[in-house]
């Protein structure tokens, strides 16, 4: 899944940043309210995190104005305005959820994670398909019995599927999604990490899940 975070202190942003790629997330960090706008109504975001005393334009008028050009996309208020009319501002402008700091990190987590799945089908922590489960919370991905140890990026790719099975995704789809705007010549790295993902899901001969679409893309489905 794929966050923007909007955040101008030196050391906070950089931490998010840091601490949610950790979390398996891709992450694009940005520190002011105009590039907010420019980057959220260009680009797919899964979720906002969004300060509110931020230079320029505030969390409060960004979050106005992507709700008004009809971006649904989640917004996570996170600011140290903690009164209760600013809780009632940021929520009545649009925001989702608002966290007050100095906060927990593990709290947020749990606030991605809840408003990742209040956008998707899927409201259960736990996501299935077939023999193979993903764990959000603890990030534990097994086949079966067998426990399947991943990498950063192949734990987002296979979340991003199970998250859209039977759905054909195309290479765009996945890198808007799974990687971060840093990331370059995806079209390689993406087939790269496929096989890797497709080899750790088969390690034990288990059919394979992940099918080629020929000029399409790729799609988690039962094997014929």
């Amino acid at each position: 899944m794929r966050i923007l975070v909007v955040e101008d202190d030196p050391r906070l942003g950089p931490g998010l940043k840091k601490g949610l790629e950790g979390s398996h997330y891709a992450v694009d960090l940005i520190a002011s309210g105009e590039d907010a706008i420019i980057m959220a109504l260009t680009t797919a975001y899964d979720l906002i995190i969004l300060d509110i005393l931020l230079p320029g334009l505030s969390g409060f008028e960004v979050c106005k104005q992507l709700r008004a050009q009809g971006k649904l996309v989640p917004i996570l208020l996170l600011t140290a305005l903690g009164e209760v009319e600013h809780r009632v501002t940021g929520l009545d402008l649009g925001a989702d959820d608002y966290l007050v700091k100095p906060f927990a990190f593990s709290e947020l987590e749990a606030r991605v994670r809840a408003l990742l799945r209040r956008r998707s089908p899927i409201k259960s922590p736990v996501l299935q398909f077939m023999d193979i489960t993903l764990d959000t919370r603890s990030h534990e991905v097994r086949r079966g019995e067998r426990l399947i140890t991943l990498g950063n990026k192949e734990y987002a790719l296979l979340e991003f599927f199970m998250r859209h099975p039977n759905q054909v995704l195309s290479r765009t789809m996945i890198a808007e999604h799974v990687w971060d705007a840093d990331a370059e010549h995806l079209s390689n790295v993406i087939d790269v990490y496929i096989r890797y993902l497709r080899r750790k899901l088969c390690e034990a001969n288990e059919p394979n899940v992940i099918q080629t679409v020929r000029g399409s893309g790729y799609q988690l489905r039962e094997p014929a």
